[in-house]
Order: structure tokens, then sequence, then C-alpha cells
């Protein structure tokens, strides 16, 4: 009979196998998985020690081996890249294929397809159309045309100077638009690999033969991304070129949300507009510049997806290299006076996101800067009726988080009070899908003034207050 010695020696061994694969299976989708070796250990060994059969103690340390190549071969599995042997242009092909990035979409309704290819007729006419992403309802016209392109300009009143995003349907079309010698950079294979077809979108050199001046707006660089809504991939695909396309409402309006948003705002102006329900993350796309010499990422507009999630990847996958980019956000970060006078991306120069009534964002979390004054808030809510010079109460518009300070804040009489929620304040990305649709609503329901309690800069956080900064002509500190 084996030794105690031997025994406590094979059971600390299996502990720490356990304690390893256990670790191994913490992620979200393995939190239900069960180790049959890790379920059934102690009656192993149980089993040796009350037969003392050699046997036994044997099987318990195959037993152990066995547990720690399976812990190795899925380590492996998760590192290394089954496409390694590929040169990085092949991997990106090979990944394309294998996510159905260069796969036609399917559609299965006959009134589907015909309402897209009446739009792909209209597109091909040279006139815009409004159709849903994931993001928000973009105008779409033909990118390559730059007689289609400026018909965008001149429907939404946008400044000639303020650039344009292309949407491609594939990687096989991203291609074809971006100069043939330009070698996608590591830091873009990621991303793109995580958060294509999705909220992100990439600047790239480009091609003056093939991207008309107006996209860029005489840029040596034209952003691109590939959204994930389906209606806004079949479209691309179905018309069979790439679309430019700012979302769609009036220049410096905020950005709509859903169909009726669009039809509100250009009242019979537009030919087409797709109904492809809500948009699903509210916000526009995160903008990225991945070209500078230093290797970093830089966030030139935070959207969709967040720097924490791109800052993850990056770290993840890059793990052991000699450098790890960072991902730096505009504003935040560095500052660049010559790109917000010329911006390379949308959203950097011009006040947006305005509703047709005065916005004021209420700062209840954040300490008053020096040289601002603060306010007691039951005093500056109760105050906002002796404001008005009108005849009948006044009517303010509030969008707070649920569970926020201002949210579950009891309100002053003499005021008529427009709620709307923002969802909890746990949950930003709820926020930010409701931010655009709370403002439209609020200016629908004509209120006289629109209140805007601050969140925490965080995840989707970072691109609600962005836009709120924007929307807003004043900024007040209260304090509770």
């Amino acid at each position: 009979m084996a030794s105690q010695h031997v025994v406590a020696s094979t059971y600390r061994s299996i502990l720490r196998e356990l304690r390893k694969s256990v670790s191994s299976l913490q992620a979200p989708s393995k939190r239900n998985v069960v180790n049959p070796l890790s379920s059934n250990f102690r009656s192993i060994l149980e089993g040796y020690r009350q037969s003392g059969n050699e046997r036994v103690l044997e099987d318990v340390r195959n037993a152990v081996a066995l547990m720690h190549a399976s812990r190795q071969h899925q380590f492996l599995l998760d590192r290394y890249n089954p496409l390694i042997d590929l040169t990085a242009e092949e991997r990106i092909h090979a990944t394309a294929r294998r996510v159905g990035l260069d796969m036609p979409p399917t559609i299965t309704s006959p009134d589907t397809l015909a309402s897209l290819q009446i739009a792909a007729r209209h597109l091909h006419d040279l006139q815009p159309v409004a159709f849903p992403t994931e993001t928000v309802y973009g105008l779409g016209a033909l990118a390559l045309n730059s007689t289609a392109a400026s018909r965008i300009f001149t429907t939404k009143g946008r400044p000639s100077d303020n650039p344009l995003i292309v949407h491609v349907s594939s990687f096989k079309m991203l291609r074809s638009i971006i100069p043939s010698n330009f070698t996608l950079p590591a830091t873009y294979q990621i991303l793109m690999r995580h958060f294509w077809p999705g909220a992100l979108t990439l600047l790239f050199p480009s091609d003056p033969n093939v991207i008309p001046s107006i996209i860029t707006a005489n840029h040596p660089t034209v952003a691109i991304r590939m959204p994930s809504h389906p209606v806004a991939r079949a479209l691309i695909a179905v018309a069979d070129a790439p679309l430019a396309a700012p979302s769609a409402n009036s220049s410096g309006k905020p950005s709509p949300t859903r169909a009726e948003h669009v039809l509100r705002d250009h009242d019979g102006r537009l030919g087409i507009i797709l109904d492809g329900g809500p948009c699903i993350v509210g916000v526009e796309s995160t903008v990225v510049d991945g070209l500078q010499p230093d290797g970093n990422i830089r966030v030139l507009r935070p959207g969709g997806v967040t720097v924490e999630d791109m800052s993850r990847v990056l770290q993840q996958e890059l793990d052991g290299a000699e450098c790890i980019p960072q991902v730096l956000v505009h504003r935040r970060d560095y500052a660049d006076q010559e790109l917000e006078q010329a911006p390379t991306t949308p959203g950097m120069k011009y006040r947006h996101y305005s509703p047709s009534v005065p916005v004021t964002l209420l700062f209840t979390r954040s300490p008053t800067p020096a040289g601002e004054q603060s306010y007691n808030a039951s005093e500056y809510l109760a105050t906002l009726s002796l404001s008005s010079d009108l005849s009948r109460p006044i009517k303010v518009g509030l969008l707070t988080p649920t569970d926020s300070v201002l949210g579950m804040f009891m309100l002053p009489d003499g005021i008529e009070w427009r709620r709307f929620f923002l969802g909890p304040v746990s949950n930003p990305a709820v926020t930010a899908q409701k931010l655009f649709d709370g403002l439209l609503t609020l200016e629908e329901e004509k209120v006289d003034l629109i209140l805007i309690e601050e969140i925490e800069e965080f995840k989707e956080g970072l691109a609600v207050m962005n836009r709120v900064r924007k929307a807003a002509g004043e900024f007040k500190y209260l304090t509770f």
C-alpha cells in the first residue's frame, strides 16, 4: 500500500488541478459546465483509502494528468489562432469568411426584398434613402458618386467641411475602395475581428481616384464601417455599392432612432424611409484613428463600442507583446486643435444633437469647478416657474436615470413636469439607447425646457455625455 505521503501528494495535485480547472470555467459562457473529474474526485480518492488498491491510486494519478492536459489543450486553443500559418491578409480574408463578413445576406421575405430593391433603384437614381442601422437611422447615398453624396448635404443642411462615413456590407467591398497596397495594422485586425460588423468606424487611407473629395472633406483619410443591422447590410448588398450615410436628421438636431423620428423631421422631403424598428445602440458609432506613427488607438468620437471593450480585446490579443497600444480619447487624453478645426470625422466641430427647445445639463455627481456657481437642487427647480413669462405653468421635460438622485427626487409644484426615464444608473447602455428618443419625445410633447441629468462617463456613458454636452446650451451644478 502506498505511503500516506504519496496519498497526500496526489491529493494536493488534484486540488491544484481542480483550482486551475475551476478558474478556467469562470467565463459567463462556461459557468454551467460540469467537469466530471472535479465532481467525482473525492469519491475516487475515498475509494482508494477504503480498498488500498494500488490500481485506484494509479487511476487518480492518471486523472490528474488528464485534467492538466485538458487545461493546457484549452489554453492553446484560446491563445493561438488556427490560421497562424497564413499571412495577415489571408487571415483577415479567412476570418471574414468564417464569421460571415463576406456572405451575402439572406432575405427570406419577398416583401422585404421588394422594398430593398425599390430603395436600391432610388439610390442608383442618385437620390438619398433613410434606413435603419444598429446605432441610429442613416441617410444613405452612393458613396462613390459625388452628385449622389452632395444630396446628403443639401437634404440635411450639412456643412460641406463635415466628412461622411462610408458603410460597406462585406470585407470584399471594403478592400475594393481602399488602396490596394494598404496593409491592415494588427490593431485594426483585432478590432475588426471583435467589433465588425458593428458600431465601430475606422479611419483608412483614402484613394482619391475612388472616394470623392466631398466624402472626405478633402482629407487623405476616409472613415468606414460595416453595420450589423440586417436591413442596413442587405440594402448595401442589394444596391451592390458602398453607401455614405450620416444620421438621418436635419443638421444639428438629435439623431433619429425610430423611423417616425425621420418622417417627422423631414416631413415629406424624403422619397423612401425603410422602417427597421427602434435602434438597439441608440448613439452613433465610435470613430477610431489607428493610423498614427505611435500605433496608439485614438478615439475621435466615442460611441456604441466602448473604450473599455477596445482596451480589453487589445490587451487580451496582444498579451506578451513588447508594446500594447493605448486607447486615447480626444479631449480627455489628448488635444488636437488642428483636428477640431478641420475634422476627419463627423461630430467633432459643430454643435449637434439639439432639439428645438433649450436644453440644460444638470451636474449632480461632479464637484463644482472653481469659478462656477452651485445651486441647491430644490431651490433651482422651484425657480424655474418664476423665470417663465408664460401665462400658463411652464412645461419642463426631465431626462434622468430611474434610480439616480434626481430620478427619485420629489419635484416641486407649480411646474408641469414631463419625465422620461433613461434606465438604471448601473446600465449606461440603456441610457445610450434611450437618449435621443427621450430628447425627441419631449420635443414632440412641446415642453418649454429640457433638463438632462449627468451620468458617469464610463462605458457607454462616455458617448452619452459627449452628446449631452453638445446638445446643452447651459450647464448647472446642483447640490442636495
